[in-house]
């Protein structure tokens, strides 16, 4: 430790707009370029190297391959299935001294399509999937978040490479095995929603995504747990149709100082009652927005949506809907294009591609034929009252585009949907046959014909999980790292006024208890195993148990300040209780007690009359929060992150015989009194 790279702040950085992006940077992980552009220092380094490690782990697991694309690409493939505009000004573009036209890729489908062209002929070398982890670029409007919507950012992305339909659903569900297998490992709080292809094309497509506050991902989840969707993917539950036989011929009223919906309700209500006994509701009224939509040629059209007065417009469902044209506000010049559109006032008689408008109206799927509603007179301070889908006005068709509420009706008929946040950390589609179809992949089948490959790609956000885990594992004090991807396995700390050298003997004994750092399995590839952390609790305590030591494991994850007693191994009592930052617990400790801190392993600390020394596990390693040696002189703002205390008595530091350990230790750093 005294020799590494590592400088922590004290104060939050200016831009920081969530908790990882502070945290990361304020503990030395990582440090901003440019906007949306940062270097990895040494800690951060490792723990992206350590998440790489578990997905290759995990893909190699069920026999995927890994190949390494440069990351500057040539145009012409791109250009060849549509994304070169299709990506529009998110695409980093450049050209060599030659004017040749490269990118930086987003993606790499195109490329690895072309790969296995080149390669395989025949359906004897199917299935094959690859992958592979490499930096990808992404021209953002607005990077932000630090780590979690950058410029460029490290993905694994793997495609997958089948004869049918049969073996791409294979292909697929064993990515959809290895990311849960992944997920797990890192110790991540996920979900698994339906999503929508967007430009990676193809049909079927699922996300996962790391519940959070701050996350940009909306997704719902049904009242039963069997439902989960991203909100662009949800699709509306459509009404039966309705018989508006008895309803009277639409009639236009003059509805003055109507400046809401709720406005035109009450008129409506006092004035114009139901025929059917029923009040309207803002459910009735028919709103009518008026969008641009701006294609890849450079197309401007406008279109017309029509929702339910009660709800509004979500433009990521319209986009997703009318990908790839760009969505943008009916503006003041546009409006005076089209005089025929009375804004505030917009009604759909004069809608539709087969009116004298032209303009392309789409309603929301509630709108059913027999439906009654009351919308715009196309003139100012009129309304249409007792309009009827299908005998006064036909839409063009229906589109996705009101906001999904809490409280509505899940789309597989079971239970409500509630809305949250999350972090995308993972998303695998089946692209079919576009890519292939594009660049003319294709193999002899068993009959001699040609067949057109079908392909699965899958995509992780190897550095977003580096956020979503810090996102998801912190608290007051700083960064608590799962054992699978912290920084290191050990490092020593000598907090005193001197800088005498770790006392031989009480090096010894602390060492000890690193004994089973490296002799328990933990995590295995593909069995997505991370309960071993009980493994290392249970061997340190024995271990120590044995010696005729006494293990008191103290952590702040509990909730109760209450000790429990839980047995761990034969001879052996645990008891858990919240401590917060341990305020009081070090006054009590007198030179010759040794504290160890472990989320399962070891973190430990001893006293001694010039002061304190430690081993501390990295996994609750850097926070670069005000420390919590809490003897009284200490204010000492420390690196350390910390979960579990064990207090460990009767231990004689002056022991000559302790065994040497067979754990990995290293460096050592002072921290001087503040």
């Amino acid at each position: 430790m005294s020799t590494l790279f590592l400088r922590t702040l004290r104060e939050d950085p200016a831009d920081a707009e969530v908790p990882s992006h502070t945290l990361l940077v304020r503990a030395g992980y990582v440090r901003r370029v440019a906007p949306g552009i940062f270097t990895w220092l040494p800690l951060g380094y490792r723990v992206l190297r350590r998440v790489e490690r578990v997905v290759r782990e995990e893909m190699d697991a069920f026999g995927a391959q890994e190949v390494h694309f440069p990351a500057l690409l040539p145009r012409e493939p791109y250009e060849s299935t549509g994304r070169w505009d299709e990506y529009g000004p998110t695409l980093f573009r450049l050209q060599d001294r030659k004017g040749a036209d490269y990118l930086l890729g987003p993606t790499h489908e195109e490329m690895f399509t072309l790969l296995v062209k080149s390669e395989y002929s025949s359906y004897k070398d199917l299935p094959i999937s690859l992958y592979q982890i490499q930096s990808k670029f992404g021209d953002e409007a607005r990077p932000r978040a630090g780590i979690l919507r950058g410029r460029e950012f490290v993905m694994k992305d793997s495609y997958s490479f089948d004869l049918d339909d049969t073996g791409l659903q294979r292909s697929y569900e064993q990515h959809r095995r290895a990311y849960i297998r992944i997920f797990d490992r890192l110790g991540l709080e996920y979900v698994v929603v339906s999503a929508m292809a967007g430009a990676m094309g193809g049909s079927r497509s699922e996300e996962f995504l790391a519940p959070c506050e701050h996350g940009e991902d909306t997704f719902v989840r049904s009242s039963d747990g069997l439902y989960a969707a991203n909100v662009e993917a949800v699709v509306t539950p459509v009404p039966e149709a309705m018989d508006a036989s008895a309803v009277p011929a639409a009639h236009v009223e003059a509805t003055p100082n109507c400046e809401s919906i709720d406005d035109l309700v009450a008129l409506a209500n006092r004035e114009f009652p139901r025929t059917d006994g029923r009040p309207w509701s803002a459910a009735d009224t028919l709103k009518n927005v008026v969008l641009q939509l701006s294609y890849l040629d450079g197309r401007t059209e406008p279109l017309v949506v029509g929702i339910p007065g009660d709800r509004e417009v979500d433009l990521r469902r319209v986009e997703a809907a009318v990908f790839p044209a760009t969505v943008e506000p009916f503006t003041e010049q546009d409006f005076a294009g089209h005089p025929g559109l009375v804004r505030g006032y917009i009604g759909p008689q004069i809608l539709g591609s087969t009116t004298a408008s032209g303009i392309r109206y789409l309603v929301d799927p509630r709108v059913v034929s027999g439906s009654v509603w009351i919308s715009g007179a196309n003139e100012h301070g009129q309304h249409t009252v007792d309009l009827v889908m299908g005998r006064d006005f036909t839409p063009d068709g229906t589109i996705e585009a009101a906001q999904i509420r809490d409280g509505d009706p899940a789309p597989d008929g079971h239970g409500t949907l509630a809305g949250a946040r999350g972090i995308e950390i993972g998303h695998i589609f089946q692209l079919g046959t576009k890519y292939a179809q594009a660049l003319d992949l294709k193999v002899l089948d068993d009959s001699g014909q040609q067949r057109v490959v079908t392909m699965g790609s899958y995509g992780i956000g190897v550095s977003r999980a580096v956020a979503a885990v810090a996102e998801q594992s912190h608290d007051e004090m700083g960064l608590i790292w799962p054992r699978s991807i912290a920084p290191a396995d050990v490092h020593i700390v000598e907090a005193g006024k001197d800088a005498a050298a770790l006392h031989p003997s009480a090096d010894r004994a602390l060492r000890v208890a690193l004994l089973s750092i490296h002799t328990s399995p933990l995590d295995q590839p593909g069995t997505g195993d991370a309960g071993g952390m009980n493994v290392y609790i249970n061997e340190v305590a024995k271990r120590l148990a044995q010696r005729g030591i006494e293990v008191d494991i103290f952590t702040r994850a509990t909730s109760s300040d209450v000790p429990s007693a839980v047995p761990v191994v034969d001879g052996v009592t645990v008891r858990h209780v919240t401590a917060g930052p341990f305020q009081g617990l070090v006054k009590e400790d007198l030179p010759g007690q040794l504290c160890a801190v472990t989320s399962g392993v070891l973190r430990a600390e001893a006293t001694r009359p010039e002061g304190w020394y430690s081993l501390v596990h990295s996994h609750y390693w850097l926070s670069g929060q005000v420390g919590w040696l809490a003897s009284e002189r200490w204010n000492v703002p420390l690196i350390h992150s910390m979960h579990t205390m064990a207090k460990v008595k009767n231990l004689n530091l002056a022991s000559g015989d302790t065994p040497e350990p067979e754990g990995r230790i290293i460096g050592e750093q002072q921290v001087v009194d503040a």
